[in-house]
C-alpha cells in the first residue's frame, strides 16, 4: 500500500500508462498542460511539483491547451496525448470548446478540471454555480455531452476504478475523444492507502481488428460488379497508418481516391489515381467522379455534410456503399456493407479478395484526364498575381511550393480550409493538418504548437486569417517560452472572409462581416464597397508584442522573401500580409446546404431562396 493524496496518486498512475501497436511501445502521456487556480493548486498542482519527470507546461488559455493536446495527438496518430489541468469555474468552462473539438475529431485528450468541494459545509465557494434543484451539480457538468467518458471523483478511493476506465476510452480506436475527470479541490488533497498494483506499468495494446469474413466477401462482390467505383479516404486511413496499404490497393485495382479534410495526404497529390478533395470544398476531378460513382468505398470517414455535399455528391441512381471503419456507428452509414475493423488490415484482406480484379481501362483513362486537368487548374491559381492585394489562392501556392516537403501545415476555420483542401499539394500524410470536424476558430496557433511538440524536427506552418488570430493568439507566448518555433502565416482581409462570402451567396450582402466602424449605428456589409472606415488595428505589432519575429509584407514578392527569411529565424515568426477578401477559388460544381430565409423583403434573398430550393431537391437518402 502507498499512502498519498488523490492528486499524487493520479500523477503517479498517469506516469505508468503506455500504448503499444505493431510492437512499438510509447508513453501514453507526454506531460500535462495547465493553469493553476484555487481549485487545483494544492492538489494536482502539488503532485506535479513533486514529479518533475512528468513535465508540466505553463499555458496561457485553457481552451488553447486542449487544442495543443489534440494537435499533438493528431500527429501521433492518437497513440499519445497530454493531460489538461484547470481550476474550477472559468478555467474549467474555457476547456469545453476544446473538449468538443477533440471528441468530434475523435482525438484523445484527458481533462482534469478542478471541482467544487465534495464536503458541502463551506458552500457556496468562489466560482461555484448554485442550483436550487440539486447540490450535486457544478459547471463541470457542461462537459458531459462533449466527453466520451465523464466522471466526478467525490472520494479519493474512486480513482482506483475511474482511472482505468478513462484510459480504456482514451486508447480505444473507436470510442476515443475527450475524457473528463472532475476533481473536487478538497478530495484532490485528501490521502488514501492506495494498492501498489495501481501504479504498476500498464500497456494498452491498440488492436487491429479484422472485419467479418462474410461481409468482406459481399464487399468484394460489389467491387467486382461496379463500373465506376470511387474511394473516399478519411482520417482513419492516416490514424491506422494505412497510407502505403492504400497506395498498393489503388495500384492493384485502379480504383481512384478522393480525400476528406482529415484524410488529405492519404495518397500523394501526384499519384495518378488521386482525384483530390471531395465534397463542398472538393476538386473538379473528385466531384465529377462522385456524381457518376456506382460504388463508394469509404475508408475511415464519418461522411460529414462537407464530404457528401449535403447528400448531393452521389447522384448515380443505384449507388452503393462499402464502409471500412473501426467504429460500427460509422461503418453502417448510408446502408453500406459494413467492414468494421482497422483500415490497414481490412484493406489488406480486401486486396486479397480482389486478386485479378482491375477497374475498366476506359474508366482509369478518364481518372487520369481529370487528375491532369485538376493539376493544371492548381497551377493556374498558383500563378495568379492579383492586384493591388494578392489573392488567397496564390499565397497558398507560395507556402506550398516554398515550404520544406517534410513540413506540416496547420489550419482550422474560415475560408482558408476550403481553399487549402482544394489547392494544397500534400506530399506526406502529415503535411496537411486541418481541424475541420468542429471548424474551431482559434485552434490554429495552439494546434500548431501541439504539432511542433509532436514533430520538433519538422517546420510547422500555421495558416490563419485575422478573425481566428484575434480569437486565440496567446500561445505564441508559450511557443517562445518553450522554444518551439512556429511559422505563422497571417492573412488580413479585414473581417470574416468566409462568412462574408457565404452571406453574399445567401443574398445578405456580407452583413456585419467586415472589421469597420459602424455607420449611423449599423455595421456595414460588403455593399458599401470601400466607403467604410477601417479599424486602426495593427496585428503585426500585436504579434511582435507577444514575442514573435514579424515580417510585414505588402506584395506577393515581399511574401516570397519573407518565406525564405522566416525559415532562418530562431523563434516563432509571423508573416503578415493583407489579401483580397473578394477573390475566391471556384466551387467546382458542389453545394453546401445553408438554409435561406423563406420570406424576405430583400430581392437578393428571394433569389437566393429559389436557387436553394432547386439544390435542396437534389439531396438524397441512401437506403
Amino acid at each position: 500500500m502507498q499512502r498519498m493524496t488523490m492528486g499524487q496518486a493520479v500523477i503517479a498512475f498517469l506516469k505508468r500508462q503506455y500504448t503499444e501497436r505493431d510492437g512499438v511501445e510509447r508513453p501514453l502521456f507526454a506531460g500535462c498542460f495547465g493553469i493553476f487556480g484555487h481549485g487545483c493548486v494544492a492538489g494536482i498542482g502539488q503532485a506535479l511539483q513533486q514529479n518533475p519527470d512528468f513535465r508540466f507546461y505553463q499555458i496561457r488559455n485553457e481552451q488553447a491547451m486542449v487544442h495543443v493536446a489534440a494537435g499533438y495527438a493528431k500527429i501521433k496518430n492518437r497513440l499519445q496525448t497530454f493531460a489538461c489541468l484547470s481550476s474550477i469555474g472559468p478555467g474549467a468552462t474555457n476547456m469545453v470548446t476544446g473538449a468538443a473539438g477533440a471528441t468530434i475529431n475523435r482525438l484523445p485528450v484527458l481533462l482534469l478540471p478542478g471541482d467544487i468541494f465534495a464536503r458541502r459545509n463551506v458552500a457556496p465557494v468562489l466560482q461555484q454555480l448554485e442550483s436550487e434543484h440539486s447540490q450535486d451539480i457544478s459547471v463541470n457538468d457542461c462537459f458531459r455531452p462533449v466527453s466520451r467518458y465523464w466522471d466526478r471523483i467525490n472520494r479519493p478511493d474512486q480513482i482506483i476504478t475511474a482511472l482505468p476506465e478513462a484510459m480504456r476510452v482514451l486508447c480505444s480506436p473507436a470510442d476515443t475523444g475527450a475524457v473528463t475527470l472532475a476533481l473536487p479541490q478538497d478530495v484532490q488533497a485528501e490521502a488514501w492507502d492506495y494498492p501498489d498494483e495501481l501504479f504498476e506499468k500498464r500497456v494498452w495494446r491498440i488492436p487491429r481488428n479484422r472485419a467479418d469474413a462474410a461481409a468482406l466477401r459481399r464487399a468484394a462482390e460489389l467491387v467486382r460488379a461496379a463500373k465506376r467505383p470511387l474511394i473516399i479516404a478519411g482520417g482513419g486511413v492516416i490514424y491506422s497508418e494505412a497510407t502505403e496499404t492504400l497506395r498498393a490497393f489503388v495500384d492493384q485495382t485502379g480504383i481512384p481516391v478522393s480525400e476528406t479534410m482529415a484524410g488529405k495526404g492519404s495518397l500523394r497529390y501526384d499519384h495518378p489515381g488521386n482525384a483530390g478533395a471531395i465534397g463542398v470544398t472538393g476538386t473538379s476531378a473528385a466531384n465529377a467522379l462522385a456524381r457518376e460513382a456506382d460504388l463508394v468505398i469509404g475508408i475511415g470517414t464519418r461522411y460529414s455534410d462537407f464530404t457528401t455535399a449535403s447528400k448531393t455528391a452521389f447522384q448515380h441512381p443505384d449507388v452503393r456503399f462499402i464502409n471500412i471503419n473501426v467504429a460500427e456507428f460509422d461503418a453502417f452509414k448510408h446502408s453500406a456493407v459494413p467492414l468494421v475493423g482497422d483500415a490497414r488490415v481490412v484493406l489488406e484482406e480486401l486486396s486479397e479478395a480482389l486478386q485479378g480484379y482491375r477497374a475498366d481501362a476506359a474508366y482509369q483513362a478518364k481518372v487520369q484526364r481529370l487528375h491532369d486537368a485538376w493539376e493544371e487548374e492548381v497551377d493556374r491559381i498558383y500563378a495568379i498575381r492579383n492586384t493591388p492585394l494578392p489573392s488567397q489562392g496564390e499565397l497558398i501556392g507560395a507556402v506550398n511550393e516554398l515550404s520544406d516537403p517534410e513540413s506540416i501545415m496547420v489550419c482550422a476555420a474560415g475560408s482558408l480550409p476550403g481553399d487549402l483542401h482544394k489547392l494544397w499539394r500534400a506530399r506526406h500524410p502529415k503535411n496537411y493538418h486541418l481541424e475541420y470536424g468542429y471548424s474551431c476558430m482559434g485552434y490554429e496557433i495552439a494546434g500548431g504548437l501541439g504539432a511542433k511538440m509532436a514533430a520538433p524536427e519538422r517546420d510547422v506552418y500555421v495558416m490563419q486569417g485575422d478573425g481566428g488570430y484575434l480569437m486565440l493568439n496567446a500561445e505564441i507566448v508559450t511557443s517562445v517560452q518553450e522554444g518551439y518555433k512556429l511559422i505563422i502565416v497571417l492573412f488580413d482581409n479585414f473581417g470574416y472572409k468566409s462568412i462574408g462570402s457565404l452571406s453574399r451567396s445567401l443574398g445578405q450582402e456580407g452583413f456585419a462581416t467586415r472589421y469597420v466602424y459602424p455607420k449611423d449605428g449599423v455595421l456595414p456589409g460588403d455593399e458599401c464597397g470601400d466607403d467604410v472606415q477601417l479599424l486602426p488595428v495593427d496585428l503585426a505589432t500585436n504579434a511582435r508584442s507577444l514575442g514573435a519575429h514579424v515580417f510585414e509584407c505588402k506584395t506577393y514578392e515581399d511574401f516570397v522573401q519573407a518565406m525564405h527569411d522566416a525559415q532562418k529565424t530562431d523563434r516563432t515568426s509571423v508573416i503578415y500580409i493583407q489579401n483580397d477578401r473578394y477573390v475566391n477559388v471556384p466551387g467546382y460544381d458542389s453545394w453546401w446546404d445553408v438554409h435561406v430565409a423563406e420570406v424576405s423583403e430583400m430581392e437578393s434573398v428571394r433569389t437566393a431562396r429559389k436557387a436553394w430550393e432547386q439544390m435542396r431537391a437534389r439531396e438524397r437518402y441512401y437506403l
